[in-house]
């Protein structure tokens, strides 16, 4: 995660403040132009251009604000500008188009990769013995007996423990409830 301090210095056009924003935000970045535009390529190019962008916008950027949804705002419409763009250079018919869902509806695809980003960072940011529970339970399908034979910890462990995270994301993500689909 990106510090108040760093995001007080990214605003001030301080460049190692930028790099960390990058580290922390280039995923979601380049999942939401990947989402959009369907293409790795294209999607790095927006990845770039977007941090860009954002560079020269940081003076504007509120500090007291998260920078994820900032960010993923300005991914979204840099995809959006490059695929008009690519749109321009190679023309197909639109019957082709409807087969591609990030050129037909890319506000749901940008929606659903940012609340995608959120639930990993929230799983991210759980201790890790329960963030461990967790995947093994969500990732990999595991019982809570498979889990504990994984850990080699007692059954009931692995019931507090997943009890526990699920209390934490459900309280660090309850705002996505109401994004359902």
């Amino acid at each position: 995660m990106v510090t108040p301090e760093e995001i007080g210095r990214f605003c001030a056009g301080d460049s190692d403040a930028m790099r960390s924003v990058y580290r922390a935000y280039g995923r979601l970045v380049f999942a939401v132009a990947h989402n959009a535009l369907g293409s790795r390529e294209l999607a790095e190019e927006a990845t770039q251009e977007t941090f860009v962008k954002a560079w020269r916008a940081a003076k504007s950027f509120d500090p007291g604000r998260d920078l994820g949804p900032w960010l993923a705002t300005i991914a979204r419409r840099t995809a959006i500008d490059l695929h008009r763009r690519e749109a321009r250079r190679a023309t197909t018919a639109l019957e082709h188009e409807a087969d591609r869902p990030a050129a037909v509806d890319v506000a749901t695809v940008v929606g659903r990769s940012f609340e995608v980003w959120e639930v990993r960072r929230a799983v991210d940011e759980l201790p890790d013995d329960e963030r461990a529970v967790v995947r093994l339970q969500h990732l990999e399908g595991l019982t809570h007996a498979e889990v504990a034979e994984r850990l080699n910890v007692p059954l009931g462990t692995v019931k507090s423990r997943s009890h526990r995270a699920h209390q934490r994301l459900a309280a660090g993500l309850g705002h996505l409830r109401g994004s359902e689909r």
